[in-house]
């Protein structure tokens, strides 16, 4: 902690003398001497030092040879350290700016656009099951290659074998790549260019609902009852915790607005970021995907451009739930366990960050308006 807050007051005091070098002009006084301004010679006036031997020194060139600096007094200082608190508070507005919509999603209601429980649950899909299918019968899954590992052969099985009037379509790297150079060839050089498997892998989902329709199943996620009561809404997602929808389980109609809209961005929110995890997650995961429900929750849409959403005892956990989950996950590397940690400690990182943000503000306070013992001196009277 020492090192930090050192590293810290030098970082301020190297940008503070950057400050007052950038004022312009600055009368220096000598190291040894008197700070007094009083005690200079005038402008013009031959110094002591060069009298008593007969020199005609300017004062210019007894300057020259002075060491210590004059500062602007304490009220430019305080102007100074305004126009720091300003730049700080502009950083932070727009920084608070640009992640909006990320904040924005603590906050969402998504009451409006839930699938009831009284609509899917067991005793009542009856009643419901009359209610016309929307979504065609298709279930979509994704992986490398149709060698299945052997721990998602049993949620794979539980899916087929609850559904065989569905048609199954397994979309392997080779056959998705062809199905996006034939259907989507603009698509095809980002799709090409993704530094990570697993972003592809997030895109052929949207591309396949776009453009078949049906329902997209995560390998590591089993079914656990019927799915036919989730093909009476033109499209849907499951809320994921902490915030936002998760893109292993979804359904929609072919070419229903929003996974055209989903498949259109895509290009744009191709970015790096420092983890790959973020740059997955940002870029073609959950995270894009909610930030684009969350743009489109925004619009005024009609009833059948809506994204309904399936909550959590509905999808997991519960007699009656649709889903169950394996373990997964089989893309995460060490930066994800990271951020997981943070995700499990956020107070404590909000504190450490106020702590931070305190200590780096004391320093530049102080910095600012530490005593130098220098004097004020008025730049119209002296040549610097």
């Amino acid at each position: 902690m020492m090192a930090v807050t050192g590293y810290v007051f030098n970082s301020v005091v190297y940008v503070e003398n950057i400050w007052i070098l950038s004022k312009g002009r600055r009368l220096c006084f000598p190291a040894s001497t008197s700070s007094d301004p009083s005690a200079l010679p005038r402008k013009g006036q031959p110094t002591t030092q060069n009298s008593t031997k007969g020199g005609n020194d300017t004062t210019a060139s007894f300057i020259s040879r002075y060491t210590r600096c004059a500062i602007p007094g304490p009220r430019k200082m305080r102007r100074g350290f305004v126009y720091f608190l300003i730049a700080v508070a502009l950083g932070i507005a727009y920084a608070t700016y640009s992640v909006s919509t990320l904040i924005s999603l603590l906050f969402e209601d998504v009451s409006q656009d839930l699938i009831p429980k009284a609509e899917v649950d067991v005793d009542a899909a009856e009643e419901f099951a009359r209610r016309p299918a929307l979504i065609p019968k298709i279930i979509h899954q994704t992986y490398k290659t149709a060698d299945i590992p052997e721990k998602w052969k049993t949620p794979q099985k539980e899916c087929r074998d609850l559904h065989p009037e569905y048609e199954y379509k397994l979309w392997t790297d080779d056959v998705a790549r062809d199905f996006i150079e034939k259907e989507y060839p603009w698509f095809l050089e980002t799709y090409d260019g993704y530094d990570h498997p697993i972003m592809r892998a997030d895109v052929i989902r949207y591309f396949a609902l776009r453009k078949f329709g049906g329902i997209y199943i995560d390998m590591d996620v089993g079914c656990q009852r019927k799915l036919d009561p989730l093909l009476a809404y033109p499209s849907w997602a499951r809320k994921t915790d902490p915030t936002g929808i998760s893109n292993d389980v979804m359904g929609s109609t072919p070419e229903h607005p929003f996974f055209v809209r989903v498949t259109d961005v895509l290009q744009s929110y191709d970015r790096h970021w420092v983890m790959p995890y973020i740059t997955i997650m940002a870029s073609t995961g959950p995270l894009f995907l909610s930030i684009i429900w969350k743009k489109w929750t925004g619009l005024s849409l009609e009833e059948s451009a809506r994204v309904r959403i399936l909550m959590g005892d509905e999808q997991q956990h519960k007699p009656w739930s649709f889903f169950k989950v394996y373990k997964g996950s089989s893309w995460h590397t060490k930066d994800a366990q990271t951020i997981f940690w943070m995700q499990h400690h956020v107070p404590h990182l909000v504190l450490g960050g106020c702590l931070l943000a305190g200590l780096v503000g004391y320093t530049v306070y102080w910095a600012m308006h530490r005593p130098r013992g220098y004097s004020k001196v008025d730049k119209g009277t002296y040549d610097a």
